[in-house]
């Protein structure tokens, strides 16, 4: 805290619980406050897979920076969506009944599609008929998958990893905090420097190049708190 980083969170999963629906999410206890609090003395990123206005209707503040749709969809670097979704949409629709009868929801973020299916009775039988649908995926266009999810983005989008290398040269910072919980996050954990802080939330079997991990939400959240004490303490020593 004493280098004054750009500090950078993922949202679901990280400063909001995991839930079954999307549109659900809020901030864990606490952590609401200790962002304000932060975002008063340093640069702040909220870098997440949710559209950027989905995201500010979460946030009981506005960060001074934020980055939707998995590092696709930047205020301030501008870019439109990929046209190569519309055929994806297309895609999507003529199947709705047999994605829909597995439990299978599409969420249309503008610059990527997400398949959920996390409220499906079967998880096996629903994540094989979303492979099914992005076996093949039209021009211009790549999948990857997230926790009981699958993102369609436009191919070469910019990454979380790419999203948060540009927010620490914007912000004038020396390095950055990132924490995250999830695939989507590994790219940032993969172009941290040396004198960044990377932290994974939760432990599973899925390998992850973060240099550190807490358990969950609660624990980002004194993670925070401490952030801000260790900010306060290097403040009144200067």
């Amino acid at each position: 805290m004493a280098a004054r980083p750009l500090l950078a969170f993922d949202f679901d999963g990280t400063l909001a619980p995991i839930v079954a629906r999307p549109d659900d999410a809020r901030l864990a206890h606490g952590i609401a406050e200790s962002l304000a609090r932060l975002a008063a003395e340093l640069p702040v990123a909220i870098v997440s897979g949710r559209a950027v206005d989905d995201l500010m209707k979460r946030l009981p503040f506005v960060p001074p920076y934020v980055v939707g749709n998995h590092g696709a969809e930047d205020p301030l670097a501008g870019g439109a969506p990929p046209a190569a979704l519309d055929a994806m949409r297309e895609r999507l629709l003529a199947q709705a009944d047999v994605l829909g009868a597995v439990g299978v929801s599409v969420e249309d973020k503008g610059y990527s599609l997400a398949l959920h299916y996390r409220l499906a009775p079967d998880h096996a039988a629903a994540a094989a008929q979303v492979a099914g649908v992005v076996a093949d995926l039209p021009g211009g266009l790549e999948a990857y998958p997230g926790k009981l999810v699958m993102n369609v983005v436009g191919a070469g989008a910019p990454d979380k990893g790419v999203a948060v290398a540009r927010l620490v040269e914007r912000s004038g910072a020396s390095r950055a905090v990132f924490i995250g919980d999830d695939v989507n996050d590994e790219p940032v954990f993969a172009v941290a420097g040396a004198d960044w802080l990377t932290v994974r939330v939760g432990r599973d079997d899925r390998p992850s190049l973060a240099r550190f991990y807490v358990e969950n939400t609660d624990e980002v959240a004194h993670m925070l708190e401490r952030m801000v004490r260790l900010l306060g303490a290097s403040a009144a020593a200067a």
